[in-house]
């Protein structure tokens, strides 16, 4: 038990919050930030399409409507285009921040102020993230992370937390995530199960004073991407002065991608989509009888992304080597 007050401690501390609770995964991370923060069943959270299910999955789960919103050419969500989606049944914000790059969440507090609505930031891919020099996740009312072993921050399995300066809804998580149980003997609501035990929390440590030295290192091969890969066929969102972005995936948007997927794999070089099928057009989404949807940034992107690789243990001569294959693909 001590082990875990400090780890997170260590969190809120790093993260310039108040509280941090450990669950099981970032899914369930979602899901009771969003009952906490009071949404139910035929509540509406607009959020993203282009995201990855479990964005949609933690709304559904609850009884609630997803409602989504088109993003701009960084594949964030588009602000500008929030207000048109809101209903007298609206009661959540969800944004995504994608790739390890943060929303502009000034503009979408701004709108969730004005219409009295929850914000309940998605950063599974962010952690260390900043925009303006402020975390990923401590923008709105209840930041969420992932702990899978693919992310940043990595545990052993699927893991999540939370990060708020609200105690009630931390309190309320923490309760909720061993049973609802408020002591050994008293239940003040029924539950779920999402604990994190000691033995993951201790891995994560050394994770952690190894976080500062992962960003980094991927700072430093998207710097030698952008610089190299030098194709008009190739499009590589840009990193604005305002923005630390941590890279948890490197996402260009390319011309003729099948094409480009096999030279490359031809060439030794393995590559991703995330993700090729929004998550409007997901077999168990279509299911729920939503309208048809008009997002065309979404619709195209899906066509062109490809993530290249990025981790920590590549060298500059493999960062060379794949810039210089992408260029003489589109010769």
């Amino acid at each position: 038990m001590m082990l875990m007050r400090f780890w997170k401690k260590k969190i809120a501390k790093y993260t310039n919050t108040k509280y941090c609770a450990l669950l099981n995964s970032g899914t369930d991370a979602l899901t009771l930030a969003l009952y906490v923060a009071g949404i139910k069943r035929n509540d509406e959270v607009i959020t993203c399409s282009n995201s990855f299910i479990a964005s949609a999955a933690a709304i559904v789960h609850l009884g609630a409507k997803v409602t989504f919103v088109d993003v701009k050419e960084d594949q964030n969500m588009d602000p500008k285009l929030i207000e048109a989606k809101i209903t007298n049944k609206t009661k959540a914000i969800m944004p995504v921040h994608l790739t390890g790059r943060i929303c502009d969440m000034p503009s979408i507090i701004k709108i969730a102020k004005k219409y009295n609505l929850k914000v309940i930031e998605d950063a599974a891919q962010s952690f260390g993230s900043k925009y303006k020099n402020k975390h990923a996740g401590t923008f709105g009312d209840i930041g969420c992370f992932s702990l899978h072993p693919l992310k940043n921050l990595n545990g052993i399995g699927d893991g999540g937390l939370i990060i708020t300066n609200n105690k009630e809804y931390y309190e309320r998580i923490r309760s909720l995530r061993n049973h609802g149980i408020r002591d050994r003997n008293n239940v003040d609501e029924f539950g779920y199960v999402s604990r994190y035990d000691s033995l993951k929390a201790s891995i994560l440590m050394d994770r952690l004073k190894n976080l500062k030295f992962v960003i980094n290192k991927r700072r430093q091969n998207a710097k030698i991407y952008k610089k190299l890969i030098n194709n008009p066929n190739v499009f590589i969102p840009d990193e604005i002065k305002s923005e630390f972005n941590t890279y948890h995936t490197f996402v260009v948007q390319v011309k003729k991608r099948s094409e480009l997927i096999k030279y490359l794999k031809k060439n030794g070089i393995s590559t991703a989509i995330h993700y090729p099928i929004p998550i409007h057009l997901q077999k168990a989404f279509t299911k729920k009888n939503i309208q048809k949807l008009k997002l065309p940034k979404t619709m195209k992107q899906s066509k062109e992304i490809l993530s290249l690789p990025i981790n920590q243990f590549m060298t500059n001569k493999e960062l060379e080597y794949i810039s210089n294959k992408i260029n003489n693909f589109y010769k």
